[in-house]
């Protein structure tokens, strides 16, 4: 590709990034003549209509938005390859953009981000909290935190923290009135309660005589997507809800809860640290993993 296009193509990425030809003159350093002069030719290049423009608004045409999402990361690895090489001798500095779920957050980010903080000064973590699967790439993230069992076959991903178990329980009042469950056959005649995950609810999945068993026609009660909220609920006898352990540790020693069907809800791995698949990695993101992964190791994962 000559140099050039090349210019072309990153100015184009950066008016879609900035929403206008002026934003990102600034961004540039660039005159918005120069900039729009530049879009303007690679349009004529490439035979097709990369934006909407009218006097008020600048909006990506389809074929924009198609060339976006497959020059968009290239650009980034050649930015990413430009400051390693700038950076090789220096200690790791730069954002690191990392989307959690709030359990991994609070579970195995907070006890330990005031040491990252000393350990890294350089480094600016920029810490997002969602129940959904994130598209790492798409949206603009260099790490992720979920479930081994929701991430994508292409992604590279450790291990963070150890294992979780998953627990089906209830108040002690709430069994006294409704009685105790002596079956999964029985779940169905009881209020249940379920956490909302991204854009669905999280099924019930327990094992019986070594198959993964999934309990789908469960009586919906009541759906939240806060931890604390369902333990509320729970807790105050609403109903039967299925929670990882870790969660309802205290509530199950103190005797505020009772669990169900320990033997139907074995341990799983639990929660990855994940990233696309690159060839280099910028020394902030590397050092963030290796921090994060090797402080839950210390604290039994």
């Amino acid at each position: 590709m000559d140099r050039e296009r090349l210019a072309r193509l990153s100015i184009f990425a950066a008016v879609a990034k900035a929403g206008g030809f002026r934003a990102a003159a600034r961004g540039l350093r660039l005159s918005p003549s120069a900039v729009s002069h530049a879009v303007a030719e690679l349009e004529a290049a490439l035979g097709v209509r990369l934006f909407n423009r009218s006097t008020r608004s600048l909006a990506l045409t389809d074929a924009g938005c198609a060339l976006l999402d497959r020059v968009g990361p290239a650009l980034g690895e050649i930015d990413a390859a430009v400051a390693d090489a700038r950076d090789s001798d220096a200690a790791p500095a730069g954002p690191v953009r990392i989307t959690l779920t709030p359990l991994s957050a609070h579970a195995l980010f907070a006890p330990h981000l005031a040491a990252f903080v000393a350990a890294y000064p350089g480094i600016t973590l920029d810490l997002v909290i969602d129940d959904r699967f994130v598209d790492t790439v798409a949206e603009g993230y260099d790490l992720g935190v979920r479930l081994g069992e929701t991430l994508r076959p292409d992604m590279i991903a450790t291990r963070i923290g150890g294992a979780l178990r998953m627990a089906a329980v209830a108040s002690p009042g709430y069994l006294a009135r409704h009685g105790r469950p002596r079956t999964l056959e029985d779940l169905p005649s009881h209020r249940c309660l379920h956490r909302r995950l991204g854009a669905g609810v999280y099924r019930w999945e327990v094992t019986r005589d070594g198959a993964d068993l999934i309990l789908d026609a469960l009586p919906q009660t009541l759906i939240v997507n806060d931890d604390a909220l369902l333990r509320r609920a729970v807790c105050d006898g609403a109903g039967i809800a299925f929670v990882i352990e870790s969660v309802i540790a205290d509530d199950l020693a103190a005797g505020r809860l009772v669990e169900l069907f320990p033997e139907h809800c074995p341990p799983f791995p639990g929660f990855f640290i994940y990233h696309a698949s690159r060839r280099q990695m910028r020394p902030a993101v590397r050092a963030t993993i290796d921090f994060f992964v090797a402080a839950n190791r210390v604290d039994g994962g």
